[in-house]
């Protein structure tokens, strides 16, 4: 297996997504539910998955969401790519969420076959309904091969 290798930070919009809340919102506290991990690569560059998905009334403290009026089943906090979620999900229900395409050939504004990894192995089928498992890392590619890492150590809560 190759040895991994830090991968640079694609430029432009089309690699620095805005947040966006699609769904219901609900009073919650931040801190609660199950997390995975998720890193989303584009012709060989980082996409960065950004702060306050899922959120409304966000107010960014250095970059961390600090508070926020309400939040949706799926949320961030960081760009980090850490994905909280309470109650059963799916992949796809983070990218409805976020009102982002995800599909067997599109992730976000790229087009092109889209590859999946959990845990450092391939997961073959449509992206948007695999399942969310607390402390999973995902990784989706897209334009490219990125050496996908196989877990991914979850930062303490700070909520």
């Amino acid at each position: 297996m190759p040895a991994l290798a830090p991968t640079p930070i694609g430029t432009g919009p089309r690699y620095h997504p805005r947040p966006a809340l699609h769904a219901p919102c609900a009073a919650g506290p931040l801190a609660m539910g199950a997390r995975v991990h998720l890193e989303l690569f584009a012709g060989r560059r980082v996409v960065v998955v950004p702060a306050a998905i899922g959120l409304r009334g966000a107010r960014l403290e250095l970059g961390r969401v600090a508070r926020a009026r309400c939040r949706a089943r799926l949320w961030t906090l960081d760009p980090t790519g850490v994905v909280g979620f309470a109650g059963p999900a799916r992949l796809g229900d983070l990218f409805r969420v976020w009102g982002e395409p995800l599909g067997r050939v599109r992730l976000l504004s790229f087009s092109g076959p889209v590859r999946l990894y959990r845990n450092g192995s391939r997961v073959r089928g449509d992206p948007r309904l695999v399942r969310l498992r607390a402390g999973d890392e995902l990784v989706l590619e897209i334009g490219g091969y990125v050496v996908p890492h196989r877990g991914y150590r979850f930062p303490r809560r700070l909520h």
